[in-house]
């Protein structure tokens, strides 16, 4: 058996995961900013410590604890450099982990981790090599090869949100102009909505109606909705979004040729919709023309594909 963790900006959660990689057991408990490496610890060994006494279990039986992040792991270390949603840089995450628990304890980015999971027990679970493409607050990518994480030799790599698509485009939160991540992330696809929305002063859009009035409310499924139901602005938005995503995915797939590329986030709870419009799209992009072809699947883990794949870590 192994705990896998998932720590979030917001939320932490952990779960139990068998050698198969199903999940038995989950919990989950609110993340609050600015904590430091100890409350981070803390909060997770109760979550643990809960599946445990849940399931009638000690630490003993667990071959391994696995820890998702979004920073960069020292493994060796057994440490985390982070400059995103939790603000520890250097943290010993391990060696606190261990004054409470005596576990091995793997880490990881978060987006490998969805990759991991993806890759072994779910839409790739076919094949030996994939990428997979978390669409959220920013773009996570997550590289697998013979069913292991790729991520360079400091643990930094597959960083591909950050690859530049347009130069001297639109602002990246890394501090760069005209990243993918910048015209691909859900933030973007709000962005590109509401400067559209506040130049139709005769709100002729049916997404004023669904936001009643509030342009705060824009997101993506609101957009996406709108888009399904012919709304004219909704449907240019969408076909712009569509557009930059085809085109790094297509770099992705021009350098890695992997078997599948998986993706998922919450932009991907649009399902077929999203995923025909893409496949139409990055097969006339990509260099190769000719069959095989890189297969494009939604993810099919959902919320749960950190949790598992920090948990096989150790597998």
């Amino acid at each position: 058996m192994y705990l896998g963790i998932d720590l979030g900006g917001t939320h932490i959660s952990a779960g139990l995961v068998n050698e198969e990689g199903k999940l038995l057991k989950k919990t989950v408990c609110k993340n609050l900013v600015d904590k430091s490496c100890e409350e981070y610890v803390k909060n997770m060994i109760a979550l643990c410590q809960n599946i445990l006494d849940d399931q009638g279990m000690t630490i003993s039986q667990i071959n391994s604890v696995g820890i998702g992040f979004p920073g960069t792991p020292d493994n060796e270390k057994g440490t985390v450099s982070c400059n995103s949603s939790i603000k520890i840089n250097n943290a010993p995450i391990r060696e606190e982990f261990n004054k409470y628990f005596d576990v091995k304890v793997y880490l990881e980015n978060d987006a490998n981790c969805a990759a991991l999971s993806e890759a072994v027990v779910g839409a790739a679970r076919d094949c030996e090599h994939s990428v997979t493409i978390t669409l959220g607050t920013g773009i996570g990518v997550g590289i697998v090869t013979n069913k292991k994480v790729y991520s360079g030799f400091n643990n930094a790599g597959s960083e591909a949100g950050h690859n530049i698509l347009v130069v001297d485009g639109e602002k990246c939160p890394c501090g760069r102009r005209g990243c993918w991540e910048a015209y691909s992330s859900a933030p973007a696809l709000k962005r590109e909505a509401v400067k559209l929305l506040e130049n139709d002063k005769n709100k002729t859009s049916c997404m004023f109606k669904m936001v009643n009035n509030d342009l705060s409310r824009v997101d993506g499924k609101i957009i996406f909705e709108a888009s399904k139901q012919g709304d004219v602005i909704a449907q240019k938005v969408v076909a712009q979004y569509v557009k930059y995503l085809s085109e790094g995915i297509a770099n992705i797939i021009n350098v890695l040729m992997p078997e599948v590329l998986v993706i998922g986030g919450g932009i991907s709870r649009q399902g077929d919709y999203l995923l025909e419009m893409l496949k139409s799209r990055v097969y006339e992009l990509i260099y190769t023309k000719n069959e095989p072809k890189t297969a494009i699947k939604i993810a099919e883990l959902g919320v749960d594909a950190g949790i598992i794949g920090a948990a096989m870590l150790g597998r």
